[in-house]
């Protein structure tokens, strides 16, 4: 007689869930604007990468490697567990800093900033990782000791302390932009998280105190504040970048005056596949373009909020500070690139985010939207499993 043995019966609240849940609605703009970068930065430089390195599609290759290396970040970056990340963050945090220290002693200068450490054929700038170091870092802070920050002034400096720390190094390369991004970011999460105004009142009197400073302290920033008011009073000297990149907005009118056949980007506007290619992309596909690349920012901000938002409902406290961050972040980076390139802002050297050359910048972009991928995915498993968990209560 045979014996049927019986295998046990998991639970179905018991099995290990397979389900995957994308962001499809970030997904698309995020990569959208990514392809249309990568066709910008090969539009913007074909010309200057023939004449200086005789390779036409130089940099057109090297964005693509970017992409492909982005690529593979953001999806190692959902493969760890918020746990980790907010866990690591401090010590995260902390080389980040070691490696602002050691751009200042060994970084590569360029254009009298020195931003940047050489690691073989790779140019790493460390402000990139330092932003969504502190970013990760502020988030976790906020979860650990929240009622702290909230309730006490001595609670709310401590993080400011690491910040201003971190905000000296950057001005010491010096990069007053991602110091301005970094800062305004941590600031938005503090108020987030509950903090009173009026500790902020006197926090940003000081910031801007220091800002006064600093501008003072250095005759090329006031140069850089006072020309984009009136460019056109110095145009083919402190001016020049600013009005080349106004006739490239004007020329493009409506709707541009097609792919390729920008006039600007040939030897007229620096850095045209970098820190200006929104003004390129702007006379190329015209004012239609600039919106339709304006809109897909405004939808990544969007939906990164609308995670934010939803991690909180299900009480995913760091997950939530961590999404309305890297929300900031993207805003306010997206909006002094444009800013500047449109005249309203004052130069800064920050790039378009998922847009410009830049492989440090592109592959922390993509680390950034891999998290919101990760925190998404981890609140539609949380959504998943709660029906049960009440059904057994």
């Amino acid at each position: 007689m045979s014996m049927a043995i019986a295998k046990p019966r998991i639970p179905t609240s018991a099995r290990p869930r397979s389900d995957i849940f994308v962001d499809y609605s970030l997904l698309a703009p995020v990569l959208a604007l990514a392809l249309l970068g990568l066709i910008m930065v090969c539009s913007a430089s074909i010309t200057i990468a023939d004449r200086e390195l005789s390779s036409p599609f130089y940099y057109l290759y090297r964005q693509a490697l970017y992409i492909g290396i982005g690529v593979a970040a953001a999806i190692g970056a959902a493969m760890i567990s918020l746990e980790h990340w907010e866990r690591f963050s401090p010590m995260l945090l902390l080389v980040g800093i070691l490696m602002l220290l050691l751009v200042l002693v060994i970084g590569r200068e360029v254009n009298g900033s020195q931003r940047w450490l050489m690691l073989g054929p790779v140019n790493l700038q460390p402000s990139e990782l330092v932003k969504l170091f502190v970013i990760l870092y502020i988030s976790g802070y906020l979860v650990r000791r929240g009622a702290e920050v909230r309730s006490t002034m001595k609670g709310f400096l401590k993080p400011m302390g690491v910040l201003a720390l971190i905000g000296l190094l950057l001005l010491l390369e010096p990069d007053f932009g991602a110091t301005a991004v970094m800062t305004a970011t941590a600031l938005t999460l503090m108020f987030l998280a509950g903090v009173p105004l009026k500790r902020f009142a006197a926090l940003i009197g000081m910031v801007l105190l220091a800002f006064v400073v600093l501008m003072l302290a250095a005759p090329y920033r006031v140069q850089r504040l006072t020309v984009f008011l009136d460019p056109w009073a110095d145009p083919f000297n402190s001016g020049f970048q600013l009005t080349q990149a106004l006739i490239a907005f004007g020329r493009g009118e409506w709707f541009g005056v097609g792919l390729g056949s920008s006039i600007q980007k040939l030897f007229y506007l620096p850095e045209a596949h970098t820190d200006f290619l929104f003004a390129v992309l702007a006379e190329e596909l015209g004012l239609i373009g600039a919106i339709a690349v304006i809109l897909l920012f405004g939808w990544i901000i969007w939906r990164a909020f609308t995670i934010g938002r939803l991690a909180a409902e299900k009480g995913m406290h760091f997950a939530s500070f961590l999404a309305f961050g890297l929300g900031t972040w993207i805003a306010l980076q997206a909006f002094i690139n444009i800013g500047v390139n449109m005249g309203v802002l004052p130069t800064k050297g920050l790039t378009l985010p998922l847009m410009s050359y830049g492989g440090s910048s592109i592959v922390v972009m993509a680390v950034a939207v891999g998290l919101l991928l990760r925190i998404y995915h981890d609140v539609g498993v949380r959504d998943g499993l709660e029906p049960r968990r009440r059904a057994r209560a």
